[in-house]
């Protein structure tokens, strides 16, 4: 390795990764262990201080401390993540923590096993997780605020599927595609990305799935919300977990990690800014990861679209195509080696994990390339981006929350407070069907209001729902009362 690193420098040197038919801290417990063995050296387990663990849709208090005692550490410091935080954040204050000196050997380790307890449920088993009475993390990491508005919330905007919905249909409308446009890019986007999913080994649901297949509703690929279909969507009844072990370069040499598997992270941003799909100005764009991919592209001296490996977030077809627009990546491209939450699988809020770990062997491989991989929080909602390559640049990394940068370039509309809060004229920004079985049968708009603020509007009329299948109705004068419309 050329120049000598700073000691302090951190350095990821180990990614595991586990699939089992087994309970979420027991996959957490052995991806650790694969990701210990996966560095090398001698007794790095031992020195590990810090393992810190994204919440997942378990219960366990202190998941972390579990895995801490597996891998022969009882006495490291454990975190709690709470939802809504990135996962770029967990990595990146590993990191701060590495390059100040307050931890010399970190884990950070997330994973999920739906897949075990609706089996056992099935089987008439109760999915049992590991008792912890009593139980608390040393530090617990709370959100700041909200991901979504009250009436949001209170009228079933919360479901994923009908907000990535919605930021599509606003970002076919603001582009002046036609429905056949959208669904052909959407289409032919994720049959690439499946069929990386068919060269990867640890893929849940690898294999082909044809544009033309994944197009059309079908009872094995049911419509969710317009344009949506089931495999569209991230899956997340998976068994999987994912571990990064990172040390400094001082622990590492100590500890006798072999200097080819050390990578290096040159970028590590995110934005706590937080503002929900109601009250975006630019519904179907992102300027928060425009943010991000101007500051790394200015860091690592070349465009995102010169990264030799990138795997974008990909819970839905919105994610990645606002995302390929708001870094400047090619249309036409498939940004994932793994194949996309979809197919490759999406445990929940751990996928970025995985993803990190599936980047991690291509850049050993090639030490001169560098590996972007993407965050996505909540709903579009807060971004996370990371640059690493296995070649130092004699730096520190750039770790940084650009909130405020954000927030100065996020336009931002009021929401109206409750459903039936606004009566009068408005205009549909954007919109998604939702289904009962094949039926289009209910439609939920987010429209502007003659005053300038935004409502959700929904209509139970199947005829306009199955209408805006077939076309175009962002922009459309409706009529708005009692948290209802009809087109005026």
């Amino acid at each position: 390795m050329s120049g000598t690193p700073d000691p302090r420098t951190p350095v990821l040197v180990g990614v595991g990764t586990a699939s089992a038919d087994a309970e979420a801290v027991e996959l957490m417990a052995e991806a650790t262990v694969r990701a210990l063995a996966d560095a090398g050296g001698r007794g790095l387990g031992a020195l590990v201080d810090r393992v810190a663990v994204p919440q997942g849709s378990w219960t366990y208090p202190d998941p972390a401390r579990l895995v801490a005692t597996r891998i022969g550490a009882p006495a490291a410091t454990t975190q709690l993540v709470e939802l809504g935080i990135p996962q770029q954040s967990l990595i990146n204050d590993a990191l701060a923590a590495v390059l100040s000196g307050a931890s010399e050997v970190a884990v950070v380790v997330g994973g999920e096993a739906k897949r075990w307890a609706r089996d056992r449920e099935k089987a008439g088993h109760a999915p049992t997780e590991t008792a912890q009475p009593g139980a608390t993390p040393d530090v617990l990491r709370r959100r700041g605020g909200p991901l979504l508005e009250p009436v949001e919330v209170a009228h079933r905007l919360w479901d994923p599927v009908q907000q990535y919905a919605m930021i599509d249909n606003a970002l076919r409308a603001a582009e002046g595609r036609s429905l056949t446009d959208q669904r052909a890019e959407i289409d032919g986007l994720w049959e690439r990305m499946s069929d990386v999913s068919a060269a990867n080994p640890d893929a849940a649901f690898g294999g082909h799935r044809d544009a033309i297949w994944l197009a059309t509703p079908s009872p094995d690929n049911r419509p969710l919300a317009f344009p949506y279909n089931k495999w569209h969507s991230t899956q997340w009844t998976v068994n999987q977990a994912a571990a990064l072990v990172i040390c400094s370069v001082g622990a590492a040499r100590r500890a006798g990690v072999p200097e080819d598997r050390w990578v290096f992270p040159r970028v590590g941003l995110e934005s706590s800014h937080a503002v929900s799909v109601l009250c975006r100005g630019r519904i179907g764009e992102w300027p928060a990861m425009e943010v991000l991919g101007g500051t790394a592209a200015a860091r690592i001296g070349r465009r995102l679209d010169e990264v030799d490996v990138v795997e974008l977030y990909s819970c839905f077809p919105s994610a990645v195509r606002v995302q390929q627009r708001a870094l400047g990546l090619p249309l036409d491209g498939t940004p994932t080696v793994t194949g996309g939450m979809a197919f490759a699988g999406g445990p929940f809020n751990n996928a970025v994990l995985q993803s990190v770990a599936a980047v991690v062997p291509r850049l050993r491989d090639d030490p001169g390339t560098l590996g972007a991989v993407t965050t996505v929080s909540g709903l579009l909602t807060k971004p996370g981006l990371g640059i690493w390559s296995a070649r130092p640049d004699g730096r520190p990394p750039l770790l940084s929350d650009l909130a405020y940068e954000v927030a100065s370039v996020t336009d931002v509309v009021e929401a109206v407070e409750t459903l039936d809060g606004y009566e009068g004229p408005g205009t549909v920004a954007t919109c998604t069907v939702t289904y009962d079985g094949m039926d289009p049968v209910r439609v939920v708009a987010v429209c502007d209001t003659a005053d300038g603020r935004r409502c959700v509007a929904l209509s139970e009329d199947p005829d306009l729902a199955a209408a805006i299948c077939a076309q175009e109705f962002v922009g459309t004068e409706v009529l708005i009362g009692s948290g209802a419309f009809r087109p005026a």
